[in-house]
Parts: C-alpha cells; sequence; structure tokens
C-alpha cells in the first residue's frame, strides 16, 4: 500500500501491518476507520471510542482483548489541542488536556502492561509534539505532553529490563498531513507569517518509531534529532 497521505497514526498502523501484525484501530469516528481498514486488509480491526473518557478504558481493553487477545504493542498518539497562550491557561483547560495527555495513557498502560510484564516482550510508544521538551508561551497545553514524557520515562527506567520497552518520540517539525501542516501550507500560500518549522514524512516518523521499539534502546527521541 502507498503510504502517501497517511496521517502519522495510519502510517504507524500501516508499518506494523506491512510486518505481519494485526492492527487495532481506535478512534471516535468508524467512516474512516473503515475506510483506512480496507486499505490495510485482513488484518485491521476496528473499535469505537472517545480517548477522552478515561473511565471507559476498561471496557475498551476488554474489546480489544476479545478482538485479538493480549497485546504486543500498542501505540498512543493522542492528545488534545496544546496551541494554548501560556496566559490562557486555566486549572479547568489542563485538567480537559489531562484527560487525552496523561490519565487515558496511563489507564491504558495499566490494562495492557501486566501481560507484556509476564511474557517479558512488548512495547508501549508515543509520539508528541516538542512541547513535551521545551515550555513554548504558543503550546502552552505542552505541560500535560511533559507530564506524560515524565511519566513515560519512570516506566522505561522500571520495565526495561523485564523486557518491555516503553519510548517516547518528540516532534519538532510539522508532520505532512496533518491539521496543522496544512495550515502552515496556507498561510505561506497567502503571504501571512506562520510558525515556520521543518516539515517530515509521517512515514519517515513510524519507521523511527518502528526502529524504536525493535532495537529497544533509549526511552526517548527527537527528531529532528
Amino acid at each position: 500500500m502507498p503510504t502517501g497521505g497517511l496521517r502519522l497514526g495510519q502510517a504507524v498502523a500501516h508499518r506494523y501491518a506491512q510486518d505481519g501484525y494485526d492492527v487495532v484501530l481506535v478512534a471516535r469516528r468508524r467512516e474512516p476507520l473503515e475506510l483506512f481498514a480496507k486499505e490495510l486488509g485482513a488484518t485491521a480491526h476496528i473499535i469505537t471510542a472517545d480517548l477522552a473518557d478515561t473511565d471507559a478504558v476498561p471496557a475498551l481493553a476488554a474489546q480489544i482483548r476479545a478482538t485479538v487477545g493480549d497485546l504486543d504493542a500498542f501505540y498512543y498518539g493522542a492528545a488534545a489541542d496544546g496551541f494554548v497562550p501560556v496566559l490562557d491557561l486555566t486549572p479547568q483547560r489542563v485538567q480537559d488536556l489531562m484527560r487525552l495527555g496523561v490519565y487515558t495513557l496511563l489507564e491504558l498502560v495499566r490494562e495492557f502492561l501486566p501481560a507484556m510484564l509476564i511474557r517479558g516482550d512488548g512495547a508501549i510508544l508515543s509520539a508528541q509534539g516538542a512541547s513535551a521538551m521545551q515550555g513554548n508561551p504558543r503550546v502552552a497545553g505542552g505541560l500535560t505532553l511533559a507530564a506524560q514524557r515524565n511519566y513515560l520515562q519512570a516506566l522505561h527506567a522500571e520495565v526495561a529490563e523485564k523486557g518491555v520497552y516503553v519510548g517516547g518520540l518528540y516532534i519538532g517539525a510539522g508532520i505532512e498531513n496533518s491539521a496543522w501542516h496544512a495550515e502552515m501550507e496556507r498561510a505561506k500560500a497567502a503571504g501571512e507569517p506562520f510558525w515556520e518549522v521543518p516539515t517530515v514524512d509521517p512515514a519517515h516518523l513510524a519507521d523511527l518509531l518502528w526502529n524504536m521499539h525493535h532495537a529497544k534502546d533509549e526511552g526517548d527521541a527527537r527528531y529532528p534529532a
């Protein structure tokens, strides 16, 4: 399957599917999942869920296990819109951002990590923006991604010697086919000022995540390096 036009989560799914993994696709809307699953083939399975609803994660995990059994790996790329000016942050806004940034990921780990530890093998992967690594007054919602990164680092230190790899990829680039990249291209074409950064093909990022998983080396990686 050609990878042009894929978003990052789709590119990750494609990368694992092409190496023989059964892939479970999770999102709120079923129709886009069905279209993409047809491209992936018979190894793709669809589950609709709102990852912002942390309380629903146990039911989601049960549905995943009923579909494919315990997971060999899972990729978490969900994050709320963190493009919030720092002076506009409120406790309620941060709490809303934390649901996708931290709470749901933590609950998913609690669901799927125990079987990985028993097996002595597995991977937990995330890809997020570079605001997780450096405060930015225009992307102040990145504080929730910084909390996620801290959690993943601690988890990596705890389970790496038990056979489970935990890794985070932090991206300081415009990911092609993303809404942010489209807005950057529109602003450039219109001659409007915009925050310019390098661009990157999501298939390249998917390869980086795949390599991180199988090298099982450092828990953190950046793009650009």
